[in-house]
């Protein structure tokens, strides 16, 4: 009977002091951070097919090609497991590469704009509307997990919650944070001094 007690007694103790909240949060962020990648495989699995239409374009900027399959193969090459949640120099070293990823393909289509024949090639242009979608999908899929970051970490600091982290050793999960802030608050230059090709009769 005593050992009832005691039991019961230590499952109320740990639903007071969050335990059980911390297990909710916990499951809700990895399934976050699983919709995270799951958008992010969705992007890398277009970018062979983009980059195999521009390839079809005479003359286009192979640096630019260049740097967004090496930007793909980086990304794709880092492992991730779930201790990357908490693992925060793994976490920043797997969000550098897809920003990387991220710049060259932005880059890409910046380049592409000088190409009149490929834009007006169908599939290219069913590439990039799939492509803006991705993007907007991860920005969806970042920001929902940002905030099941957050409320994690809110409770892991939080009294009387945060002694519950310290006997459990539950730390603070990292969340995403802007790689170029110095390169963003500068103002764009604008160049123009570069006239696009002539369309091809």
């Amino acid at each position: 009977m005593q050992r009832l007690f005691a039991i019961i007694a230590a499952a109320l103790l740990l639903s007071g002091c969050g335990y059980n909240d911390f297990q909710r949060l916990d499951e809700q962020s990895k399934a976050a951070w699983s919709e995270v990648l799951n958008q992010y495989q969705r992007r890398a699995d277009l970018v062979p097919n983009i980059v195999a239409t521009v390839k079809g374009e005479a003359n286009f900027e192979q640096e630019t090609l260049t740097k967004v399959i090496e930007a793909r193969a980086k990304a794709t090459s880092i492992q991730v497991t779930p201790e990357t949640l908490n693992n925060p120099e793994a976490f920043n070293k797997f969000q550098q590469a897809q920003g990387e990823l991220s710049g060259a393909l932005s880059r890409l289509m910046v380049v592409a704009e000088r190409y009149p024949q490929l834009q007006a090639n169908q599939a290219f242009r069913d590439l990039r509307v799939t492509l803006e979608g991705t993007e907007n999908r991860i920005t969806v899929a970042r920001n929902r997990y940002i905030q099941s970051v957050q409320d994690y970490n809110v409770l892991a600091r939080s009294f009387p919650t945060n002694l519950t982290a310290m006997v459990f050793s539950y730390t603070a999960k990292p969340s995403f944070t802007v790689q170029n802030e110095a390169e963003i608050s500068t103002p764009p230059k604008v160049d123009f001094s570069n006239p696009a090709p002539a369309a091809k009769p």
